[in-house]
């Protein structure tokens, strides 16, 4: 089992960029090396060349003569020089025989000469050219690679003095690295372990120094945010279900139970079934609400998407809520202006213009006025559904949207508190945007809709 460092994505990290610093060290070490010692082959094949022509420049009786001194004054070796016969054997110089795989070109080749004389011969490796003369002999000029050798030598030990150091101190710094992240991973683990043993709120530490460990902690605290948020809202939507729920639910029995207990006669019974029926039929439609704004917050129709005419949904407002609105002694009006099509599911945008206009409609005292509007702006079309009643006050604007909210103004009017809540979570899942504004008199309420892009 490896230990835990080594698994560290630090570590592994580190690691890499070892492998790539050592990959592009020894990649550069064998450039510099390969121009190196091609710059230096042409050197000594220059001065080879140039020390053959003119050594045959001279008379061939002289060469001899010439050969002697010139050796003489290498006192290191570094140039073999040899005059052979027609035969192969050697007249002058230091080479003990004729190289065999060496061409008679006039061309440099490396070549291994026998340097020396007799059993002290010894091999050597060399840059070498040699030339046939005039009279059948031939002319050995070689001159010592031992300058590359040690040129090889020096570009290894730089490799090893530079490379392996900086291995080292990569290694080290992966090492330290992996160990810093450990103690970030170990009190994200300790946190979290106490977030989930019911600490909620417990927050990820941050240091301050907006790295990926403080990014990602910043965002796991965000939504360790929202979620306490969304469990504080469903503790309270849990306790307004259980308020709205018992109210209508303890009438309903204390009217059976004065039904029971009055021993009336059928009819008196009959009446008190029929209250218990509306009553029981307001609960249910607290809860088929609730299910509804579950549904649609759940996402579960987008599938249902597609081009929307919004005159229509318009129309068929009008002709569901005009005879409602006369009944009330309120004039309902409806004025369209061209638009293009919107994305959305058309029963619920139908279901959240209704609620808009019936709730318009409920809070609008009679001889009062509603208006539903379909107009272009520059942000897309726009339904606003403007009443003549009390209005919204404007710090009680967002709240309304919410869950079994009910304003002070709106107590004694019947209902539950759901249908904005309905509202806001069909245009919240359809991406569009729901403003209440003052109407002067009443409220202003305006769906902004997303055209479909061409």
């Amino acid at each position: 089992m490896l230990p835990e460092i080594v698994r560290t994505a630090a570590f592994r990290l580190a690691l890499g960029f070892i492998g790539a610093f050592a990959a592009s060290t020894l990649l550069l070490f064998a450039f510099i090396y390969w121009q190196t010692a091609v710059f230096e082959t042409r050197r000594i094949d220059r001065f080879v060349l140039q020390d053959l022509a003119a050594l045959t420049a001279a008379p061939p009786d002289q060469l001899v003569g010439i050969l002697g001194p010139r050796l003489s004054r290498d006192v290191h070796r570094l140039t073999f020089v040899a005059l052979f016969d027609k035969a192969g054997h050697a007249l002058a110089g230091n080479l003990a025989s004729l190289p065999p795989d060496l061409p008679r070109d006039g061309k440099p080749h490396t070549a291994s000469l026998m340097v020396g004389e007799g059993a002290g011969a010894q091999a050597e490796t060399a840059r070498a050219v040699a030339r046939r003369l005039a009279d059948g002999g031939t002319l050995v000029i070689a001159r010592s690679v031992n300058d590359l050798d040690q040129l090889r030598r020096t570009v290894l030990r730089a490799l090893g003095l530079s490379v392996i150091p900086a291995t080292l101190l990569a290694l080290a710094a992966g090492v330290f690295l992996s160990l810093r992240a450990l103690r970030q991973v170990k009190d994200v683990h300790e946190t979290m372990a106490r977030i989930l043993s019911g600490d909620l709120h417990e927050r990820l530490p941050l240091r301050g120094t907006g790295d990926d460990f403080d990014r990602l902690s910043a965002g796991v605290n965000r939504m360790l945010d929202e979620i306490g948020r969304l469990l504080d809202q469903l503790k309270g939507i849990g306790n307004d279900i259980a308020h709205d729920l018992r109210t209508p639910l303890t009438r309903v029995r204390a009217r059976l139970e004065r039904a029971r207990d009055a021993g009336g006669g059928a009819e008196a019974l009959q009446e008190a079934i029929d209250r218990a029926v509306l009553g029981l039929d307001q609960t249910l439609g607290i809860i088929t609400a609730l299910l509804r704004i579950g549904e649609i917050e759940a996402r579960r129709r987008r599938s249902g998407f597609a081009a929307v005419d919004l005159a229509d949904i318009g129309r068929e407002i009008e002709e569901l809520y005009t005879p409602i609105a006369e009944e009330q002694g309120i004039a309902f009006t409806l004025s369209l202006s061209k638009v293009p099509p919107v994305i959305g599911d058309r029963d619920l945008l139908v279901e959240a213009v209704a609620n808009l206009v019936g709730n318009a409609i409920k809070f609008t005292p009679p001889g009062g006025a509603v208006r539903l509007t379909l107009a272009m702006t520059p942000r897309g079309p726009a339904l606003r559904v403007h009443d003549t009643g009390p209005g919204i006050p404007a710090e009680e604007r967002a709240e309304v949207l919410k869950r079994f909210y009910r304003s002070d103004k709106s107590r004694h009017i019947e209902g539950s508190g759901l249908g904005l809540s309905l509202v806001a979570a069909i245009v919240e899942l359809h991406g569009f945007r729901l403003t209440i504004a003052d109407g002067d008199p009443g409220a202003v309420f305006e769906l902004l809709c997303q055209p479909v892009v061409a």
